[in-house]
């Protein structure tokens, strides 16, 4: 049986106080044999949410990595560099950095490749817009962003690695794919991973990423094929996203 996993994703929020404020709450209210909860924290703030969260339950991770390992890349942050800063994650391919920052099937393929090569876990963001799943292109559009990956790395790799899928439609807009629209999705990504590699296909954490809160966590959750949620808003708030985590 697969380990669910919430991951909070605190965007470009927060002050170094309230980061490690936020930090300390969301500690104080997990039990030592909790598992499968991490924050995907501001480059800036990683340091001092790490010496916050040693030895707890709750894992690190970055929201994004560089598409290369070292050099002249002014302004990059090297998948070495974060391990160093003792992240167990990173975000791949998250819709914001494809839609404002123009990274592209090929550079979160290389990021993929590149966190994988430092033993960071890339968590591989994929999903539709609100244009293309009106016009039916949902499944066309997963495919081509998962195939970029698997040509770049192969298969195996995604046993390794964690996918969200994230209905750009529904991200920070209040909007939520209904529990059976997520699940058909996850099950579609989950089937078409089996046809290459059951083992990976059975193995995978798939997320939910669209504004998961409390409030429809557990109905979403209760899915077989969705194994957590990639929480955004609602991982601002310690109860919020501590209320998503006790409904796995």
């Amino acid at each position: 049986m697969r380990q669910s996993l919430i991951m909070g994703n605190w965007k470009m929020n927060g002050s170094r106080a309230e980061s490690q404020a936020l930090a300390k709450a969301i500690v104080d209210g997990l039990n030592a044999g909790d598992q499968g909860i991490a924050v995907c924290v501001p480059f800036v703030y990683l340091s001092d949410v790490r010496s916050i969260i040693e030895s707890t339950p709750l894992a690190l991770g970055a929201q994004n990595v560089a598409d290369h390992e070292k050099g002249a890349y002014t302004g990059e942050i090297s998948a070495s560099m974060l391990k160093d800063c003792g992240c167990t994650y990173a975000l791949v391919g998250h819709s914001e950095r494809r839609t404002y920052y123009g990274d592209t099937d090929e550079s979160v393929a290389a990021r993929f490749c590149q966190a994988q090569k430092q033993g960071v876990v890339p968590v591989l963001c994929i999903g539709e817009t609100l244009e293309e799943r009106e016009q039916d292109k949902t499944f066309a559009v997963i495919d081509q962003q998962l195939t970029a990956v698997i040509e770049a790395a192969g298969i195996d790799a995604l046993a390794n690695s964690v996918i969200a899928y994230e209905p750009v439609w529904a991200i920070g807009t209040g909007k939520t794919a209904t529990a059976e629209q997520a699940q058909e999705v996850h099950q579609y990504i989950r089937a078409g991973l089996a046809k290459l590699n059951q083992s990976v296909a059975d193995k995978i954490q798939i997320l939910y990423g669209g504004s998961m809160k409390p409030e429809n966590a557990k109905e979403l959750l209760s899915m077989e094929d969705i194994d957590g949620g990639l929480i955004g808003g609602a991982s601002l708030d310690a109860d919020s996203f501590l209320s998503i985590y006790r409904s796995v």
